[in-house]
């Protein structure tokens, strides 16, 4: 039985130089019917539809009939061949016309299909082994993620991946979804807190804090999850990979600090005014550096501040103290000056340190089993992110119910709030003797201090 291909004129389609062209046709079933060109056109009147060659009338200008012929036979025994092979290789006949049309060239050399299957098959394993690599699904994740969450947050996601990259390239060793092990987490940790080299950093820093630590594992948990849910890999054990952290060194400053703060002359330093009055007014309201620093004359109403937190994508209604309804409208009502977080931290430490926040303040931290000490005076260890925690810090002293300040501050969960509380072993033991003499001091004997003393002299 022949194949349905053939040789044919298109006669209704005639060049301006008044000849057609002739195509070999593959008519794979009725909906699918490709033709190849055989770059050869001749005046339609000297095609024989009967025999479907050229006329041995055609005139020599046109060139050889028997050439021509030949040359046309060539071709439609190329396509031939291709179409047979696709049958022995029990392609689906409904994908042979696409695959003919893949390998079909007028030069088409029939020794080399095999090759180049073997090629096109190389090469969709690896397309395939790079869509199930690490990286290129971190990718994914990332993509994702993009709409639903901050864009700190995919920072951070992306910092997880470098991560992973300078690991692999620290131990030489390719990272695949089957690398996560209770080793590999180990190695990686143990990494993490002794070799890592901070990158864009003016003086060699090496190793991580614990909490970064814990968060580049959180993180990594959290990505190997949704893959697996995706059904894109398949479930891996994480039970080993704890999240190691540890309570986080941070100040804040006192009421009577920021005032202290705010109060500074700064007639010397009048660049420094900007940065001054944004603090005091993050310090007042417990905004982020990615909110305060985007303030519009809109988000101010009936005395409240109504913003859309960038990191929850949550909105918080903040009532205004008068100093920060001041602040705002005064100074900040029609323009908020664009500032990086490195460059205000610069600035704010500077502030605090004319302002005399100047005792000396300790803190430590885990690197592995031992424990560094650093100790610095307290206006150095001062950020954006102070004023934050100094706003929660504050309403949870001055007695305000923890769940209404988790509505000014956005926080979701009361564990993450407690982290924001900074207060000293001092500080909490004076706050509960305030809470006793509120209770008159919950008396559970009669007698006065004075007269147990009577009792005893």
């Amino acid at each position: 039985m022949s194949l349905p291909i053939k040789l044919i004129c298109r006669k209704n389609r005639v060049h301006a130089d008044g000849t057609c062209s002739i195509f070999v046709q593959y008519c794979c079933n009725e909906n699918q019917k490709p033709l190849f060109g055989t770059d050869v056109k001749i005046p339609p009147i000297y095609w024989d539809n009967g025999s479907r060659s050229i006329s041995d009338r055609l005139p020599a200008t046109h060139g050889d009939y028997n050439e021509l012929n030949n040359e046309l036979k060539r071709l439609k025994k190329i396509v031939e061949d291709i179409v047979t092979y696709a049958g022995l290789k029990k392609i689906p006949i409904e994908a042979r016309a696409e695959f003919t049309k893949k390998h079909f060239s007028p030069t088409f050399d029939f020794d080399d299909i095999e090759a180049k299957e073997k090629e096109a098959a190389e090469k969709q394993e690896t397309e395939k082994k790079n869509k199930l690599s690490v990286y290129y699904q971190f990718d994914e994740f990332i993509k994702s993620k993009k709409r639903k969450v901050s864009k700190a947050t995919l920072t951070v996601y992306g910092n997880v991946k470098s991560h992973l990259l300078a690991f692999e390239e620290f131990r030489n060793q390719q990272i695949t979804f089957d690398s996560f092990d209770f080793s590999f987490y180990e190695d990686f940790v143990d990494y993490l807190t002794f070799e890592h080299v901070h990158i864009r950093r003016k003086t060699l820093l090496v190793g991580l804090k614990l909490n970064t630590i814990g968060k580049t594992i959180k993180h990594l948990r959290g990505f190997i999850k949704d893959r697996v849910k995706r059904k894109v890999i398949k479930p891996i054990d994480l039970s080993d990979f704890r999240i190691p952290e540890e309570e986080s060194d941070a100040i804040y400053l006192t009421h009577e600090e920021i005032a202290k703060i705010y109060q500074t002359d700064l007639s010397e330093h009048p660049h420094l005014t900007e940065y001054r009055d944004l603090f005091v007014l993050a310090c007042l309201t417990g905004l982020r550096f990615s909110d305060f620093s985007t303030l519009r004359p809109e988000d101010l109403q009936r005395d409240m501040l109504y913003k859309k937190q960038e990191k929850s994508d949550h909105w918080v209604i903040i009532p205004l103290r008068h100093e920060a309804k001041l602040i705002f409208t005064r100074q900040f009502r029609d323009r908020i000056p664009e500032l990086t977080n490195p460059e205000f931290n610069r600035h704010i430490k500077t502030i605090g340190k004319l302002a005399g926040i100047t005792q000396i303040v300790k803190f430590s931290y885990k690197k592995g089993n031992q424990t560094i000490t650093v100790t610095k005076p307290k206006y150095e260890w001062i950020t954006s992110h102070t004023a934050r925690r100094s706003f929660c810090t504050n309403e949870f002293l001055a007695g305000t119910p923890v769940e209404l300040i988790m509505k000014i501050s956005g926080h979701k969960r009361t564990k993450d709030f407690y982290k924001y509380i900074r207060i000293t072993p001092e500080e909490a033991a004076m706050k509960v003797k305030e809470l006793w003499l509120a209770r008159n001091d919950m008396k559970l004997i009669k007698e006065t201090v004075s007269e147990i003393e009577l009792q005893y002299n």
